[in-house]
């Protein structure tokens, strides 16, 4: 098995709805993440499908032999989903009233709606679909929400790794 991992950082407040403790008041992190990919075999560069290169074009000309994905790819692409996030309200939907979320964006708040409780637990899984969709193969998303504190989601199979 062969692997790569590739970090990114986004600063983002949330509070945990329904939550009896410090949580359940506005705060913030600096959230940190980092994804797994793992592949069984390494780009052998001459199947005729084409590498995805840093700068958006396709090769098959074997630039990619012996990779799992290109790095700059890689970090690119995780960059990108965790700058959805940076610097945002994160925010259960209907945790809210909606008088309250309309005053906030009138005031000039980014607030980015999620479908779930902003924990760390479920960032982590958020994180790993948006990676699957864009084409990688994840295998373990980790969400720190402080240096001492870790939520991971995993690949069927690979918990823990």
């Amino acid at each position: 098995m062969y692997g790569l991992q590739a970090e990114a950082h986004f600063d983002g407040a949330h509070f945990l709805t329904n939550y009896y403790g410090k949580c359940e008041n506005l705060h913030g992190h600096r959230w940190r993440v980092v994804a797994t990919i793992e592949v069984e075999d390494l780009q052998d560069g001459t199947n005729g499908e084409g590498a995805l290169r840093d700068d958006g074009t396709v090769t098959n000309d074997g630039t990619m032999r012996d990779m799992v994905v290109d790095f700059g790819v890689f970090k690119r692409i995780v960059a990108e989903v965790a700058d959805e996030l940076d610097h945002t309200f994160l925010v259960e939907e209907g945790s809210l009233a909606p008088a309250t979320v309309t005053a906030l964006e009138n005031e000039g708040f980014t607030l980015t709606m999620l479908p779930f409780r902003t924990t760390a637990e479920n960032l982590a899984r958020w994180f790993f679909d948006r990676l699957a969709e864009r084409n990688l193969p994840i295998s373990q998303i980790e969400v720190d929400e402080t240096p001492n504190n870790r939520a991971f989601y995993a690949h069927e199979g690979h918990m823990g790794r």
